[in-house]
């Protein structure tokens, strides 16, 4: 089966809807505006049942379908919030709030979801219920682990749950999948080295923390190089370096640093954080100085299930023809916290040759919308099929 002709008749109003939202880009768990259109949109369709406020801003629709013997109940998910980003597009939608934009494309997920809300709230061809789930602040903010924590999967008996990311550099339309670990667990750090300050003239009668936190985030590298398995992916990166000193020649008193950690397992991940706060008070230590690390684990493995991959990669393959083989990627993904709660898939979709994501040129591609939306509908249609 094609992308569905339905999609192809109401692409222009779910790329009128993608627009208008990338227009107003809300960061976090500030997608008020974003949430509100959501919903009016879901009770507009007729949801039998559209909830608010669940993870804080998140937004919730019940449809039922014609039939519901199975007894079964099938989460879809898209997220919502952009990112805190100068725009830098120039196209005449471009966003209207200083320092935020949709450079992820939550905005064409969350209007692909509601174009597939929309066509399974008309046509309602599945036995048993599916749940469309708009989720705010996957960018760091952990808007999935809120919902859940909600009681969402209870409250609305959910028992597999799926979800779609597009991918620039893949063709429009295409789709690739991978069965478990699929994207990284995203853990934050930061380090404060804590030396003694002086005058730069002067550095022996100083404890240079500068010097000591440089050491330090070079033998940070030697975690994925000498203490990990060298098939095994690791990344630790310090992003941000800064001293408590604003002047050329005056040695400050302390030095913080902040980076990320990336891993592919529960095994890497303790590694990493053992050994960076002993690489760090190590390093200190052996300078005179301090180092105070904290070490927080954010967004955990993002790993699909199996049997639920085999079947989202056959929808795929029914939508667009073939469905390839993804990479793992480093990058985190709230998702994850969801497919903790329950069995389900994560696929990607091809956004064509466009920037990258987290990207001031990047734009989700309109082009897109048919492909994602009957990939939504065809997993209802097929998940939970009519009995005649």
């Amino acid at each position: 089966m094609p992308v569905k002709n339905r999609f192809a008749e109401l692409q222009a109003e779910i790329t009128a809807w993608r627009r208008d939202i990338h227009e107003h880009p809300e960061i976090l768990f500030e997608t008020h505006r974003t949430s509100a259109l959501v919903a009016e949109k879901l009770k507009e369709f007729g949801c039998d049942e559209v909830v608010t406020g669940i993870g804080r801003t998140g937004v919730v629709g019940v449809i039922r379908g014609r039939e519901s013997g199975s007894g079964k109940v099938i989460g879809l998910r898209a997220d919502m919030d952009a990112l805190p980003i100068e725009e830098q597009t120039g196209v005449e939608y471009a966003s209207k709030t200083p320092g935020a934009m949709h450079a992820c494309g939550h905005d064409g997920h969350t209007a692909m979801l509601l174009g597939a809300a929309k066509y399974l709230s008309e046509t309602r061809n599945f036995d048993g219920t599916v749940v469309v789930i708009f989720q705010p602040a996957e960018e760091g903010g952990g808007g999935g682990k809120e919902m859940c924590d909600d009681g969402m999967m209870e409250r609305f008996g959910i028992q597999e749950v799926y979800g779609m990311h597009n991918w620039p550099g893949k063709p429009v339309g295409a789709f690739s999948i991978r069965p478990g670990a699929f994207f990284a667990a995203a853990d934050h750090i930061e380090i404060t080295v804590t030396g003694k300050g002086g005058h730069a003239a002067k550095p022996h009668e100083t404890i240079d923390p500068t010097v000591c936190a440089a050491q330090i985030l070079t033998a940070l590298q030697t975690i994925a190089s000498r203490n990990a398995d060298p098939v095994s992916q690791i990344v630790v990166s310090i992003c941000s370096f800064q001293t408590s000193s604003t002047s050329f020649n005056v040695i400050p008193s302390s030095v913080h640093m902040m980076g990320t950690v990336r891993t592919m397992s529960d095994e890497n991940r303790g590694l990493a954080e053992r050994r960076i706060t002993e690489i760090a008070q190590g390093i200190a230590t052996g300078f005179g100085a301090t180092a105070d690390v904290h070490y927080k684990r954010n967004y955990p493995v993002m790993a699909n299930h199996e049997e639920q991959t085999r079947f989202a990669a056959e929808v795929a393959t029914a939508v667009s023809g073939s469905c390839e083989e993804a990479p793992l990627v480093m990058g985190g993904e709230d998702f994850a916290f969801m497919l903790e709660e329950r069995p389900g898939a994560y696929i990607l979709v091809g956004n064509g040759d466009t920037a990258m994501v987290h990207h001031p040129l990047y734009n989700f591609n309109d082009e897109a919308i048919p492909a994602g939306c009957s990939w939504w509908a065809e997993i209802a249609e097929r998940r939970m099929p009519l009995a005649s």
